[in-house]
């Protein structure tokens, strides 16, 4: 059964649909009114400019009838809401799978399939949303190899290293990242805005002594900061560094917390980057505070509790999350051989649209019974 009453001089209404109960503003509802007058049928925009709306806009009358939510506003609107859509407010986003090095998984994928077959692609964006982190095997071993599988999902975001970047060790380094010197667990270009969203990593050859890749999953490592030590957990939350980076032609800065909340209270992105960040002078004790709390999170994110360890094949590509996945390095030596990876990022919008594109198209085969 399905109760409505009116509330507040029928500017709120409380329903009772089914043992779930909720109270939903008559501004609210009217905003979100079904209708093809408010919202356009073919892109779901709002047609009515919903701050001229009344106020003191109310509910003249509420009639539930097959699964139906019958309205009449003040404003002599009409509509009608399905009331288990009305309460099936799901997210678009299924949840993320945070791991420790014990229980790490190995999401892999294959370069051929996912330019090839929408499912594939589907298959290995959903890895790369649940887990962080993905394992592309297949990739030419040419200089821009991944290019193919990155125009079947979003543009290629250009920086000042340009499109598709080498890193490898050269004289007269310009960036630590083109050193052999071992990186420390750290998130990419915190200095821009906005942040690339996702870091693809391609090996063309990797024959030197050294140079493995870790990766540590800095939500996880939310998660257990909160657990253990809520005071710097919210210390990383609450202060917030800069980040810069500089050389002849290029002066790039940005801020933002190493723990960043979404709305709901919970880690959304983390930044470390110790070679960019610049904290500013702060009280002392609140200095004292945030360098204990930093320690802390670093220790988390370089322990081999939430450390794993893994090094690329030449044809292989790590696509990394930036976001959430702290990503590093061991040094390595050139006297056993050649390191040659290549790198581009990927932004978060395209890559996220292009997921929940193929998710809904390949539901409406299945549900219709069509091969994807």
């Amino acid at each position: 059964m399905t109760y409505v009453t009116p509330l507040a001089n029928r500017r709120r209404l409380a329903i009772d649909h089914h043992g779930q109960r909720g109270e939903f503003a008559a501004l609210w509802l009217r905003e979100h009114s079904p209708d093809a007058e408010t919202l356009d049928p073919r892109t779901g925009q709002r047609l009515v400019e919903a701050a001229e709306l009344p106020l003191s806009l109310g509910i003249e009358s509420a009639e539930v009838a097959d699964g139906q939510l019958c309205l009449h506003f003040s404003d002599g609107h009409r509509t009608a809401f399905d009331l288990a859509a009305l309460f099936d407010d799901q997210p678009s986003d299924p949840p993320k799978r945070l791991w420790a090095a014990a229980s790490a998984p190995r999401p892999d994928a294959d370069f051929c399939a996912a330019l090839a077959d929408d499912a594939a692609l589907s298959d290995m964006l959903e890895a790369l949303h649940r887990d962080g982190f993905v394992i592309v095997s297949g990739v030419p071993t040419e200089a821009d190899g991944m290019q193919p599988l990155i125009d079947r999902i979003g543009p290629l975001r250009h920086t000042n290293w340009g499109g598709i970047a080498d890193v490898k060790s050269v004289a007269d380094a310009y960036d630590l990242t083109m050193t052999q010197r071992g990186l420390e667990p750290h998130t990419d270009n915190p200095y821009r805005d906005p942040i690339p969203g996702y870091i693809w990593l391609h090996c063309l050859t990797n024959a030197a002594e050294g140079g493995d890749s870790t990766l540590a999953d800095g939500f996880m490592a939310a998660l257990l900061l909160r657990e253990r030590d809520p005071e710097a957990y919210a210390s990383l939350t609450r202060v917030t560094p800069g980040f810069r980076y500089r050389d002849a032609d290029t002066h790039l800065e940005s801020e933002g917390p190493l723990i960043e909340l979404d709305s709901h209270g919970e880690p959304v992105r983390v930044r470390y980057s110790n070679r960019t960040e610049r904290v500013p002078a702060l009280a002392p004790v609140e200095l004292e505070t945030y360098y204990a709390a930093r320690q802390a999170f670093y220790r988390l994110i370089t322990g081999e509790e939430l450390t794993l360890h893994l090094k690329l094949d030449p044809g292989q590509m790590l696509i990394m999350d930036n976001y959430r996945l702290l990503h590093g390095r061991s040094a390595f030596q050139l006297a056993g051989g050649v390191r040659h990876l290549r790198q581009g990022y990927v932004d978060r919008d395209s890559t996220a649209s292009r997921r929940r594109v193929l998710r809904r198209q390949l539901a409406t085969h299945q549900a219709q019974g069509e091969p994807a």
